[in-house]
């Protein structure tokens, strides 16, 4: 995956999204939104799916020179962060900010992006 940093971990479910978020906020990011998708799919489909939450972090300085860079860059916003199970094991994703702006180009931008990729990057090899 080219727009993404990714992880298998042998923490269960529920102890790798408490992980991601204490790595996370080791960074500087707050989770403003959580997406249980196993739990809307249930509730609107009725379709049974294993275990995936979306988390949208935020890191309020970075997302801020971000808006003053770019007015438009909330339709990229926050960064999704994502827990799931497969195939019995769980994973960690979190997009790369870098790949994410790249159709932009503002040069601000652009720096920013390349300051939060290292940051998720680390959140992710830190799990």
């Amino acid at each position: 995956m080219n727009y993404g940093f990714s992880k298998k971990t042998e923490l269960g479910f529920n102890e790798a999204i408490e992980k991601t978020r204490e790595a996370l906020k080791n960074e500087g990011f707050g989770v403003l939104t959580e997406i249980n998708v196993k739990e809307t799919l249930k509730k609107k489909l009725g379709i049974e799916h294993e275990e995936y939450i979306i988390l949208g972090a935020c890191n309020p300085p970075f997302a801020y020179e971000a808006l003053k860079a770019e007015k438009e860059i909330g339709l990229l916003l926050p960064c999704n962060v994502i827990v799931y199970k497969e195939n019995g094991k769980t994973i960690v994703s979190a997009i790369n900010p870098k790949e994410a702006m790249s159709m932009i180009q503002n040069t601000k931008l652009k720096e920013i992006a390349d300051q939060v990729s290292e940051k998720l990057k680390r959140v992710i090899n830190n799990l």
